[in-house]
């Protein structure tokens, strides 16, 4: 008995850490949608512009997650860790001291980049940590990386409020980067001698099924990537201020959150998933319709439905594919794969929504088409069945 707690609670802290490393994986992007306005009144910058403040962070994460395994096998994962954590906080930082929107672009890119190592390898970790509580583990860890997105989306106004500067509302999260920087060192004893080793490196270029979930994940991400960019700039333009669109995206983050933590623990009941996705998917799609035709009326029911779908089906995207292999490094390999192709994917769609709000001069059309390819990702789900995983991948 004795043993078995004192086996339980190193598990417990470390979760705990890896709690504290994922809210970090956010705010560095969530930040800017609300303080739009403010940068793009310092700063020249349109809105397809502004986009490539989401775009190309995403590139750079879905470029770097296919070396993030290889510099994990050859750092291991507590050094892997401390080095994102701190480009991440050194990027953020930085942000105190720009002038150009070229700067600011760069800080965003450097993020990225951190934030993919840690991403690549999370994963792995978590399925080899916590064989038994896999489902769980994963919707806490990405509900945290959700949770980091709705502080700063709810806290980058307030600081800029208090500040006068917009810079600071920016800036204020390497302050949580340098927390967890301190915590995860704490770790060094119990995960210097795991390097991330593998029995087999595969390659999943060629394989249609890597290629599904790849895509799936992508387009899943892309309709969270794109709330997470416009969401407040259009209730800006709807005549709300800036605090308050920036807390209704925090609200839409909450909602996330708590979908995050909820759905994986339902869908831990059946290794089927594709009933929850199914109703995932028809959240997301309502949420939409209701932005396009009511924006005004029920403007917190709209969001609600957005979150509570969009916080399962991101970390469900995960699951499903963690679900195909049940050897850790083998299934984290291929979650790299997914996450790669998949943010290079949802990397897109800001950029394309914003030239869309700079060529028609509304967001609209873009909301319409993430309802569209939410209705085409409702076909896919019926792909998911559990019981031919094991033939996509021999």
């Amino acid at each position: 008995m004795e043993n078995s707690r004192a086996t339980a609670r190193p598990a417990v802290w470390l979760m705990l850490v890896i709690v504290l490393v994922a809210l970090n994986l956010r705010p560095s992007m969530a930040a800017v949608g609300p303080l739009l306005s403010a940068i793009r009144d310092d700063i020249p910058l349109s809105f397809s512009l502004a986009s490539l403040l989401t775009m190309l962070p995403l590139m750079a994460m879905g470029l770097a997650m296919f070396y993030g395994i290889a510099i994990t096998r050859r750092l291991g994962e507590h050094r892997t860790v401390l080095l994102s954590l701190l480009i991440i906080g050194l990027a953020t930082l930085s942000r105190l001291f720009i002038d150009s929107a070229a700067e600011l672009i760069v800080s965003a890119v450097l993020a990225g980049i951190g934030i993919a190592l840690i991403q690549a390898l999370m994963p792995a970790l978590i399925k080899s940590r916590f064989p038994n509580h896999m489902a769980v583990c994963m919707g806490l860890y990405v509900t945290s990386i959700m949770g980091g997105a709705a502080l700063a989306a709810s806290f980058a106004p307030l600081v800029m409020g208090v500040t006068g500067n917009w810079r600071s509302g920016l800036a204020i999260w390497a302050v949580l980067a340098s927390l967890a920087l301190v915590f995860w060192w704490s770790q060094r004893r119990s995960l210097s001698a795991t390097a991330a080793t593998t029995t087999r490196k595969d390659s999943f270029y060629n394989n249609s099924r890597a290629w599904l979930l790849a895509i799936f994940f992508g387009l899943g991400t892309a309709s969270y990537t794109c709330v997470l960019a416009w969401l407040a700039p259009y209730y800006v333009e709807k005549g709300w201020s800036e605090q308050s669109a920036g807390l209704l995206l925090g609200f839409l983050t909450a909602m996330e959150v708590i979908s995050g933590l909820v759905v994986p623990a339902i869908a831990n009941r059946s290794r089927d998933r594709r009933s929850v996705l199914t109703v995932l998917l028809g959240l997301i799609i309502a949420g939409f319709c209701g932005l396009i035709l009511s924006p005004q009326h029920l403007s917190l029911f709209w969001p609600c439905l957005l979150g509570l779908g969009i916080g399962g089906l991101f970390p469900m995207s995960l699951i499903v594919s963690l679900d195909h292999l049940d050897n850790p490094q083998r299934a984290g390999g291929l979650t790299a794969f997914v996450q790669g192709i998949g943010y290079m994917i949802a990397g897109l769609s800001p950029l394309m929504a914003g030239i869309v709000r700079d060529q028609l001069g509304s967001f609209e059309w873009a909301w319409w088409s993430l309802t569209a390819v939410m209705v085409i990702m409702l076909l896919m789900v019926r792909r998911f069945d559990p019981r031919h995983y094991a033939r996509h991948f021999g």
